[in-house]
């Protein structure tokens, strides 16, 4: 979470102590803030959810090592669907077409994977293996409630050979909520992203010239 969310976060909480009859206090405020603070307030609201409605320890005042440890199950939960939803593209649309995720993390990812067309080139045998790193960097961006960069659309051998060739290509396919994924492609961006970008010949020229001594 953000500052921005602090004072939703404490009606939450102030209304989850409210649930269990119990007063907060200063201490637990700044105690709960800086516990939850490195997860997504969405996620963190829904484990509070989960935990007032879990027949097991529901009816306990949760502490913060109770929601972290849900936090912890949703995101790996949150990582499962959107690996599902790569492999069931891969599989049914393919990387010669562009596509559009739902999830702009999911975009992100793959990006840092290597890019959508790169996704193609893996074998069943290691698939597996793709499949868990996929799902250990998405984890990463949901845990730290990243809100990274991404690329608007993660483009595909057919755009790729057809902007070489200087020729249109057809749009890209949405995968998942239609709205959603436009609303992606609308947040997304054609610049690199940060802490990736390539040299230019004049620079590798520059670079490569043999220096003066200074006088």
């Amino acid at each position: 979470m953000i500052d921005s969310d602090k004072a939703e976060f404490f009606t939450l909480l102030g209304g989850v102590y409210a649930f269990y009859r119990q007063e907060i206090s200063d201490f637990a405020g700044g105690v709960w803030w800086q516990a939850m603070k490195p997860y997504d307030y969405r996620a963190v609201a829904d484990a509070f959810n989960r935990h007032c409605v879990n027949p097991d320890s529901g009816q306990f005042m949760p502490k913060p090592a109770d929601i972290v440890k849900m936090l912890g199950g949703s995101s790996q939960d949150a990582a499962m669907v959107a690996w599902s939803k790569v492999d069931k593209a891969v599989r049914q649309v393919g990387t010669y077409a562009s596509v559009v995720f739902d999830d702009p993390i999911i975009h992100r990812v793959v990006h840092d994977m290597g890019g959508w067309v790169a996704l193609g080139t893996k074998t069943e045998n290691e698939w597996p293996f793709v499949a868990k790193e996929f799902e250990n960097r998405y984890r990463g961006y949901r845990v730290r409630s990243e809100r990274p960069g991404y690329p608007r659309q993660l483009v595909g051998i057919a755009e790729q050979q057809n902007s070489q060739n200087g020729l249109a290509s057809q749009p890209p396919v949405l995968i998942g909520d239609g709205a959603r994924a436009r609303t992606v492609m609308l947040g997304g961006s054609d610049a690199p992203l940060v802490g990736f970008e390539r040299i230019t010949t004049d620079e590798m020229l520059a670079l490569a010239a043999p220096r003066q001594e200074a006088a």
